[in-house]
């Protein structure tokens, strides 16, 4: 690693570590409201109970999202009789779906504005992932997805070489409605420019594609 990459990803991890905390601090009296909503319209834990998520070098973490969904929505998705044409639609659709029953009401509100994701900022605190990086992936998902598009697998090694984000160049550039190769060929393209001004551009993007919603599941 050179020395100007060097300087980025300490900036980046400084710029991480007090970002978080002045985050946590802002939406700390929102995250109450929304918990009590998640419990006033479904029984269920406050945090979604998905598989853990790939890392940086392909090290398993637990991402916090609240809980959009009903209980134990990941693993009925693969195991439920009643789902199985809708996990077909799921794995062929780039792992996301627009239209699915397992989301609650307030899940859909949520979802829509990537309210669900703001327990992620404790993972940026812990040092987990990035205020801005690549997607989050699923194991399966990455397997699955590199037999679909064959020519991703080397982008997906540059891809799992920095921290992942909680927003990036794809969040703001479509969401949902870029399919993984298009998706992983951005998030390569970000681990490439090595950019604080690129890093800063996408925080000022993200408002703005959490409220308008646009490309959300």
């Amino acid at each position: 690693m050179n020395s100007k990459s060097e300087n980025f990803f300490s900036a980046k991890k400084i710029i991480d570590f007090i970002g978080s905390l002045i985050l946590i601090t802002i939406f700390l009296i929102p995250s109450v409201i929304i918990a009590l909503l998640i419990k006033i319209d479904s029984k269920g834990p406050l945090f979604a109970d998905t598989p853990k998520r790939v890392g940086k070098g392909g090290k398993l973490f637990k991402m916090y999202k609240f809980r959009s969904m009903i209980v134990n929505a990941h693993d009925l998705l693969k195991t439920d009789p009643k789902y199985k044409k809708l996990y077909e639609k799921y794995k062929n659709s780039s792992y996301k779906l627009k239209e699915d029953p397992r989301v609650t009401k307030i899940g859909k509100l949520l979802r829509k504005h990537s309210l669900d994701e703001i327990p992620q900022l404790i993972n940026v605190f812990r040092g987990e992932m990035s205020l801005v990086g690549p997607r989050a992936y699923y194991p399966d998902e990455l397997t699955e997805q590199q037999k679909k598009y064959p020519s991703t697998k080397k982008l997906v090694k540059e891809v799992l070489s920095v921290r992942p984000g909680i927003t990036g160049i794809w969040q703001v550039s479509g969401r949902s409605e870029v399919n993984f190769d298009k998706r992983i060929a951005m998030d390569a393209f970000y681990v490439g420019k090595k950019s604080l001004f690129f890093d800063i551009m996408i925080l000022l993007r993200t408002p703005y594609a959490m409220i308008s919603g646009k490309g959300a599941v």
